[in-house]
């Protein structure tokens, strides 16, 4: 029986220059070929890069891919995997102040939050909306969506915009 197989993308939202290769390296190992990014300035933190790679390999390689180039300093990233008709999808965020987040996303992209934490949040907040609404957010990963969302604006201005074949 063949592995089923996934794709998705690792987004290298800013590192240091002296990490750009390290990161190639790591990247490539997880995935067992080389390879080598297209890395460009990123306008939001003077002195860093920014990079996108757009990956496939087996179920799971998202997790293989985050936890490749996790713990390095100064480094924010964030790896997608789509779902498949075996898997769900995923999306690890990192920042130097958070860590990893991870979250089960959706056909769309969507985080999706299992009942049993929905559950949790329920009986955390006691019935306080703004404790409610805290748990949700730790959840969602609010906290890594807002320190990474000015660094993804930076390539808005990308040369290349990748279209998957639908079907």
């Amino acid at each position: 029986m063949a592995t089923a197989q996934a794709r998705g993308v690792v987004y290298i939202h800013s590192a240091p220059r002296a990490l750009c290769p390290h990161l190639e390296w790591a990247v490539g190992r997880a995935i067992g070929r080389a390879v080598n990014f297209e890395w460009s300035e990123q306008p939001v933190l003077d002195g860093a890069r920014r990079a996108e790679f757009y990956w496939d390999g087996p179920i799971g390689t998202g997790a293989v891919l985050a936890t490749a180039i996790r713990g390095w300093e100064h480094l924010r990233f964030e790896v997608t995997e789509d779902p498949t008709p075996r898997s769900d999808g995923g999306r690890w965020l990192h920042t130097p102040d958070l860590g990893v987040h991870y979250a089960q996303t959706d056909a769309a992209g969507n985080i999706v939050i299992g009942e049993d934490r929905i559950r949790y949040a329920l009986e955390i907040s006691a019935g306080s909306a703004a404790e409610l609404q805290r748990e949700l957010d730790v959840a969602l990963g609010t906290a890594w969506d807002d320190e990474l969302e000015p660094f993804r604006h930076a390539s808005d201005d990308a040369r290349v915009v990748w279209l998957h074949k639908v079907g």
